[in-house]
């Protein structure tokens, strides 16, 4: 057993679930406070300028948005839980995490960034096509089915099994790709944004042809929410490359 393990007594405990609560707390108000002001910028401050972008026309059922706040409160916890985990492996020196930012070259910590995000999103696809699988759908990915009109809160709403399979991806991932503390809390960001733009049913790309560029290569709420209604297509996370690949990308005719 790792020595650090071995002297741990009921304090340091004590003190390490309490801040996992603190850091799940955290993460929770975080993703509401974005999750809120995303859906008051689109929805109430500029609703009339934007209406022609929304992608469907239904005000957000109250009683869904507590159900869907309710499974992310439990997500935040688990999310919680594994940064903490994460955190510990790097104090044992388990992990490649730097923190010296001219260990690698400073051009690093956006490719690190790119690959953190193609591997994360490899990873997701093929979890996600098997979390359709009849067998597994009804125990791990209904939850996040149920909200079939998604909104701002559905994209922390999950079930706890599958809030694990996505949470897992993180110790492993800095167990073996070196990744500045920089690196990491871009990408914690960028998930966070990610996950809330893919949800809100508000297509923010430009028209015209940067926008057509960025939705053939970058997932964004259009893409998302055909995977909502149609159910078997467009499996990926932040891009379109596995979709494209596996001819599971849904062609709206």
């Amino acid at each position: 057993m790792n020595p650090i393990v071995k002297e741990l007594n009921f304090n340091d405990v004590l003190i390490i679930v309490l801040v996992t609560l603190l850091l799940s707390v955290i993460i929770f108000l975080r993703y509401i406070l974005l999750s809120s002001a995303y859906h008051y910028f689109f929805y109430t401050l500029f609703k009339k300028k934007f209406l022609h972008r929304f992608l469907h026309k239904k005000e957000l059922n109250k009683k869904q948005a507590i159900t869907e706040i309710y499974w992310s409160a439990l997500s935040g916890f688990i999310f919680g839980c594994f940064i903490m985990f994460s955190y510990f492996l790097w104090t044992i020196k388990y992990t490649l995490i730097y923190l010296d930012i001219f260990k690698y070259s400073i051009w690093y910590i956006p490719i690190s960034i790119f690959l953190f995000l193609f591997l994360q999103d490899t990873y997701y696809y093929w979890a996600h096509r098997g979390m359709h699988h009849p067998k597994i759908y009804k125990h791990l990915h209904l939850v996040h089915h149920k909200s079939l009109h998604t909104s701002v809160f559905t994209s922390f709403s999950f079930h706890p099994l599958e809030t694990i399979v996505q949470a897992v991806f993180l110790p492993l991932i800095i167990c073996i790709l070196p990744l500045h503390l920089y690196a990491i809390i871009g990408i914690l960001v960028i998930m966070t944004i990610s996950a809330t733009i893919n949800h809100a049913g508000v297509e923010v790309y430009p028209s015209g042809k940067i926008g057509n560029w960025l939705k053939k290569w970058i997932i964004g709420a259009t893409h998302h929410n055909f995977h909502h209604q149609k159910f078997n297509y467009n499996y990926g996370l932040y891009f379109t490359f596995w979709d494209k690949w596996m001819k599971t990308a849904y062609k709206n005719k």
